[in-house]
């Protein structure tokens, strides 16, 4: 999140006078309400697009898909910090619960104060992981990247990275068999990586072209390995065109 600019915080809770309530404290103090939905499945689309900071999730939902259950694929695909809203949770479902390795839990019915701190926290934890990874830096040579964490310097062959992803201050590298993370604007990596391996796909996202599996939905995303990787309007044709060339 740039400076001066709101957090963006999603709510996904089916008693809609609750939501309601919700969304409006969030914005009084000053956050952004990026969406209210009552269907997990519903959320799991819009992230595409909104891209929020946190997500507050109901754990009971009305749709196929419980809030746990989504909250574990926020997890996989995006890894959105989500806190928990929770109603007389029994001790087995809290277990379920903590897998989703959630930033919080908040008991409903709740009082302002503590969704309010619970989100303050959030953030603070947020801020201080990414500073965790400021210490992060990379140079390229021929066909490998090194990748420096902490006082290790990590060789990564380039035919092995599967996609970048621009997540807040840092760049997410997903390679075949680990996960690195860069101080570094996206944009800087993008200019030293072969153009006709690697594409971009939306503002967030460049992929390796010989890595993706499959193009759906319209070409409106893509699959590489189990990771569903969105395709901007404005990038769709010269996407499609150097898929097509592979």
């Amino acid at each position: 999140m740039k400076e001066g600019e709101a957090s963006k915080i999603m709510i996904v809770e089916d008693e809609m006078l609750i939501a309601a309530d919700i969304s409006i404290e969030l914005t009084t103090v000053g956050y952004e309400v990026v969406g209210i939905y009552t269907k997990a499945e519903d959320v799991l689309k819009a992230l595409q697009e909104s891209k929020p900071e946190i997500i507050l999730m109901d754990i009971v939902l009305s749709g196929k898909m419980n809030g746990i259950d989504a909250a574990k694929e926020i997890l996989k695909l995006y890894q959105t910090p989500v806190i928990f809203l929770t109603s007389n949770v029994d001790d087995a479902t809290f277990k379920k619960a903590k897998e989703a390795k959630p930033y919080a839990f908040i008991s409903k019915p709740f009082r302002k104060d503590d969704l309010l701190r619970a989100i303050e926290i959030t953030l603070e934890r947020m801020e201080l992981e990414s500073k965790d990874m400021e210490t992060v830096s990379f140079t390229v040579m021929e066909d490998r990247l090194f990748v420096r964490h902490h006082e290790e310097m990590i060789m990564v062959h380039m035919e092995k990275i599967l996609f970048l992803e621009a997540s807040r201050n840092y760049c997410r590298i997903k390679t075949s068999d680990q996960e690195l993370h860069v101080s570094t604007p996206m944009g800087n990596i993008e200019k030293l990586l072969p153009n006709d391996t690697f594409v971009r796909t939306h503002r967030s996202f460049i992929v390796n072209l010989k890595s993706i599996t499959s193009i759906h939905k319209n070409n409106e995303y893509l699959m590489i390995q189990n990771s569903l990787i969105p395709i901007s309007r404005r990038l769709r044709d010269d996407v499609v065109k150097r898929f097509k060339m592979i």
